[in-house]
Formats: C-alpha cells, sequence, structure tokens
C-alpha cells in the first residue's frame, strides 16, 4: 500500500487496512510503512547487525555448502596433519613430501591444512606425482594463506566448519610430528571412531620416536587409571615407513569396500554419518 491509514477504530462494515509479506498477513497497526525489499535495498540505517548471532549462523552455513560443493566429487582421500613449523631441510619435511607421493601413487587426493611445514611437503608431494592436492585453510592472525602446491583450497573462518572437512572427505589420517592443532585433530580422530561417529577410520602416527612418549603416558596413566580401555589405544597405528602407512590405509579401504559389499559393518559400529 502507498499509504499507511491510521489505527483508529473502523467502523463496521469497512475492510481494516492489510498488507501481505510473504505468507504472512498484518493488518491495523502491525502494517509497515515499507516492503521487504525496500529494507533490503535502502542501505541508510546501522550496519553492526552483520556482528550478530543470526548473521553468523548464515556465513556458519555458507562455509558448509561451499566446503561440501567443493569436495563432494573429490573421489578418496586422506587428510593429513603435521606441524607448520618443519623446515623444509629437517627429516619430517622430506617424510611428508615422500608420503604425499605414495599417497597419490595409491589414487588418494591428499587433504591439509594448507599452511607451510609438513603441511606443504605433502601437498607437495602429492601435486609432484600427478595426484589431487588439497588445502583446508583457516583464518588466523599468524600465517599467510594457502601453500602453493594446493590444487583445489579454501580458507575457512570456523575451525568446526573445517574440521568436519577433514574428516567427512577423507578415508583415514596420517598424521607426521606436529603441535597443539595436529593433536587436536589425532584426539578429535580418536574421540569420533571410539564413539562410533564414523567407521573403518584408520589413524596412523609416523614418527615412533616422536610419539612415543605420548602414547606411554596414555597406557600407563590414562589406561592404567580406567579412563580408557586398551582397544582405544589400539586405534593408533604408529609406524616410521611411509609405505606401512600407506598399507594401512590401503586395507582398512579393502576392509570397508568388503563390508560395503556384503552389507554389514564391523561388529557394535555406527553407520558413518552423510
Amino acid at each position: 500500500m502507498s499509504e499507511r491509514s491510521s489505527p483508529d477504530v473502523v467502523a463496521d462494515g469497512d475492510e481494516p487496512e492489510e498488507m501481505q509479506s510473504g505468507r504472512i498477513i498484518k493488518r491495523r497497526e502491525q502494517v509497515e510503512g515499507s516492503t521487504t525489499d525496500q529494507r533490503l535495498l535502502d542501505n541508510r540505517g546501522p550496519s553492526d547487525w552483520v556482528h550478530t548471532d543470526p548473521w553468523r549462523v548464515l556465513r556458519i552455513q555458507s562455509e558448509f555448502v561451499e566446503g561440501f560443493g567443493m569436495l563432494a566429487e573429490l573421489g578418496p582421500a586422506i587428510s593429513v596433519f603435521g606441524s607448520a613449523r618443519t623446515k623444509p631441510d629437517h627429516p619430517d619435511y622430506d617424510t611428508a613430501v615422500r608420503l604425499g607421493k605414495a599417497l597419490a601413487g595409491a589414487g588418494y587426493a591428499v587433504i591439509t591444512g594448507g599452511g607451510p611445514g609438513a603441511m606443504e611437503a605433502a601437498n607437495k608431494g602429492a601435486v609432484e606425482a600427478g595426484g589431487t592436492s588439497v588445502g583446508l585453510g583457516i583464518e588466523l592472525p599468524f600465517e599467510s594463506g594457502l601453500n602453493q602446491w594446493i590444487d583445489i583450497g579454501i580458507n575457512f573462518r570456523y575451525f568446526f566448519a573445517r574440521k568436519t572437512m577433514f574428516v567427512k572427505y577423507a578415508q583415514g589420517f596420517v598424521v607426521l610430528p606436529g603441535g597443539l592443532g595436529t593433536l587436536d585433530e589425532v584426539f578429535e580422530a580418536v574421540t569420533l571412531v571410539q564413539t562410533q561417529k564414523v567407521t573403518s577410520f584408520p589413524i596412523v602416527l609416523i614418527g615412533s620416536d616422536y610419539w612415543a612418549g605420548l602414547l606411554q603416558w596414555l597406557r600407563d596413566t590414562v589406561l592404567a587409571s580406567g579412563r580408557v580401555s586398551e582397544v582405544d589405544l589400539d586405534l593408533l597405528k604408529v609406524t616410521d615407513d611411509v609405505g606401512e602407512a600407506v598399507q594401512i590405509i590401503k586395507e582398512a579401504a579393502a576392509e570397508r569396500d568388503s563390508l560395503a559389499a556384503g552389507g554389514g559393518e564391523p561388529e557394535g559400529s555406527a553407520t558413518r554419518p552423510d
């Protein structure tokens, strides 16, 4: 309506002023003086609404939509984790390059956090072997974008959206020596498998010397106090050999395919979420 009438009492037989907004009908004093399109296109007014939770929900949703859309047709992939601080002249860097090459040679895309160090090395190995190299970056104050070896990449604002992509589009994790971020990914993966949120999902730690102290503490303290079970710790496979790591991944994939063909799943397991 072009004009808004007075909300005074309407005489018998007269129709009250009415406005339809989508499927909603408003009458009398509820009638607004502008349309939804007018308010959308009018750039006047405060802009602090972009920092409110309802707007954040839309940004979060967009990250899931973009991530799903980018990776839905990726094919078999493995997420590789490791320290961003690993230097090119460190042995772990060479290990990560060889790992990326071996995974690509086995038919897997390589997914990393897209940063420098071990992540860059794994992406580099995948590219040099002719495989697909994926980077899932994160907005941080102290890291500068995706590394140069990324074929397909996306930067996330939110850790939890990024974490979902690491698990949903990977058939397993291979973990090189790393810091707090790497440990976070390891324990989240173990938790998801232990709680049967994902199934037939191998977790391989490369570097027995590096991981020995953590694994010993888990056994001597956490397991000994009854806070985890032996089977939980068995979810972590440790090796120093890139070839063995890839073999563990391939065996888990074969087991998963066999179970899928037979219409079964591991005893006590839950179906992997879509």
